[in-house]
């Protein structure tokens, strides 16, 4: 099991915190969600055969781009 933090700095509001965590658990492998909105920061547990890059890639699609 892996585990990353992003900031986020698009996080502006609960509707944010709520889309981020509702389509990064639609990701095979994504196990547990937790974007905060007081941190504009998203933490991600998964294994495989989810990835950073497609965590990273739906991030980017959703226009929550992390800042790496």
């Amino acid at each position: 099991m892996k585990q990353v933090t992003y900031s986020v700095p698009s996080i502006h509001c609960a509707h944010c915190v709520h889309t981020i965590e509702m389509e990064l658990r639609d990701i095979l492998g994504v196990k547990k969600v937790k974007a905060d909105l007081a941190s504009k920061s998203v933490e991600i547990e998964f294994e495989d055969p989810a990835n950073e890059d497609i965590i990273i890639a739906t991030l980017k699609e959703i226009n929550y781009p992390p800042e790496i």
